[in-house]
């Protein structure tokens, strides 16, 4: 009898202890016991659904129907869960309704029958399953939905997934390559090596592009071929190795890439022999204009007094002539020297250079009584000698096409600019735009494209100068990975602007 009392004690230890809810009700739904853990799974305390029908944790429709299904079982035998088990959603004293694992098991006492219950809460089970599939939903739909292919293969080199744009960039239906060998996408003759490639991999280890990525070339269904950029990563499986390729189609950039190619090669064998003839053309020309100057003092100095005022007059226009001419020669070889006798970029400081441009041209800047408001301008990757040439060429014209009667007054500022959104990795991304503003006569803006060509001039010879000044600026600006302009009003003044990258390519 003690025994027995003491076995009843250690059961009812173990069910008042258990994690799992255990509920007995009797033959006709009516709960008789129920376990803390049943009572903290439902919200209720034991005392307040002991002797009451055990429909009372069920939602509809099983709420109102579970009277039925007693009367059921008790009329066929049948049951639809006893000594079966299940998933079945309950009812919250609060109202919520949550999922749980239901095993019934069937008692028959000498006197009644009884059904007890086991319960296990699955909620946090059925909330990980649904973030599960949501994430593989989510990563389905990535990958299907991706502008780059995307296929999966395994340590055979069998094609395992394919998304649509992988299928679409080599002209299959994604079902037509499920199950075939990766070689069928590539031309000869990675197509015979292919399966070697993966062999020596495995067997020493040594990655060749795994991880790496490299521009290779893809073999379409009609027989064609194209470049793409190919990525591998190699991931590791429960119970097995698959390798995941991301393709990236470069046809435009590499035909981009080659147009630019033969274009860049063209412009420096055509700029080559631009340079060369300017230089050569100009050394050519000093030696008859020296003659010519040579000659011409001459006759200044030692046939002076026998020459006609006429035949004076004659031999001071050749003079002059002569010197102009020269003053072209030296703009002409300045600006074949822009490019020729170039030096690398360093980092500057334009605000010095402009400081230093402002003094060399102190003595013009005060007779002229001209006033120069400057803001402070950034380091950039320049040549400090043509950025120097550039400010003086510029603050010198603005200075020289002064209106007669009025201060001159010279405005310098600059604007960090970006050419792209989100872009700022590459030289030539970022530039910085800087303003030179005059009061002075200005031009009509008709001229803007013929004022930076070399020998243009629109000011006849009421100026002094070969019309190269600008066309140098331009040059430079281009070199500079930038360019120049000007806005101007014929009385009003003009605003020289250019543009020059911040960061220079490594020459």
């Amino acid at each position: 009898m003690e025994q027995n009392i003491e076995d009843r004690s250690r059961l009812q230890a173990i069910i008042n202890t258990a994690i799992d809810g255990i509920i007995t009700i009797d033959s006709a739904g009516i709960i008789e016991t129920v376990n803390p853990a049943a009572a903290r799974i439902f919200g209720y305390e034991p005392a307040e659904i002991i002797g009451q029908n055990v429909k009372i944790l069920m939602p509809e429709p099983d709420r109102s129907q579970h009277d039925n299904y007693i009367q059921n079982y008790h009329r066929t035998g049948i049951g639809q869960i006893i000594g079966k088990g299940r998933e079945v959603l309950g009812r919250r004293k609060d109202g919520t309704v949550f999922p749980f694992l239901l095993s019934i098991s069937e008692v028959k006492l000498k006197e009644k029958q009884i059904f007890t219950g086991i319960i296990h809460d699955i909620t946090n089970l059925k909330k990980a399953e649904a973030a599960l599939r949501e994430s593989e939903n989510k990563i389905t739909s990535i990958i299907q939905a991706a502008v780059d292919g995307i296929i999966t293969i395994d340590t055979r080199g069998i094609i395992e997934m394919v998304n649509p744009s992988a299928a679409r960039l080599f002209g299959y239906e994604a079902n037509e390559l499920l199950g075939k060998s990766i070689n069928v996408l590539m031309p000869e003759p990675d197509h015979s090596r292919h399966d070697g490639y993966m062999h020596n991999y495995h067997t020493t280890g040594r990655k060749k592009i795994i991880g790496i990525g490299r521009e290779v070339t893809g073999l379409r269904r009609d027989g064609t071929i194209f470049p793409f950029y190919l990525s591998i990563s190699e991931v590791e499986l429960a119970d097995r190795k698959v390798y995941t390729g991301f393709i990236h189609d470069i046809t435009q950039q590499k035909l981009n890439e080659e147009k630019l190619r033969r274009y860049a090669a063209e412009l420096e064998r055509s700029n080559l022999e631009l340079q060369d003839f300017a230089y050569v053309s100009s050394h050519d020309l000093q030696e008859p204009l020296r003659k010519i100057q040579a000659f011409g003092d001459r006759l200044l100095t030692k046939e002076h007094a026998n020459l006609s005022d006429q035949g004076k007059d004659y031999l001071e226009r050749m003079l002059n002539a002569a010197s102009r001419m020269q003053n072209l020669i030296n703009d002409l070889l300045a600006f074949s020297r822009v490019t020729t006798k170039s030096k690398p970029f360093v980092r500057v400081s334009l605000e010095k250079i402009l400081t230093e441009v402002l003094s060399d041209l102190e003595i013009t800047i005060e007779q002229t009584q001209t006033q120069i408001n400057r803001s402070p301008l950034p380091d950039i990757e320049a040549e400090p000698t043509q950025i120097r040439q550039l400010f003086q060429n510029l603050i010198s014209n603005a200075i020289k096409f002064r209106k007669e009667n009025e201060q001159p007054i010279i405005n310098i500022y600059a604007r960090q600019l970006q050419r792209q959104a989100h872009l700022t990795a590459t030289p030539g991304d970022q530039q910085v735009e800087i303003s030179i503003e005059d009061n002075g006569i200005g031009f009509d803006e008709k001229y803007l494209d013929r004022i930076f060509n070399i020998f243009q001039r629109l000011e006849g010879h009421k100026y002094e100068g070969s019309g190269i000044g600008l066309a140098i600026c331009r040059k430079i600006a281009i070199r500079h990975g930038g360019d120049i302009t000007a806005q101007s009003q014929v009385g009003v003044g003009t605003r020289f602007i250019i543009t020059l990258a911040t960061k220079q390519p490594q020459q």
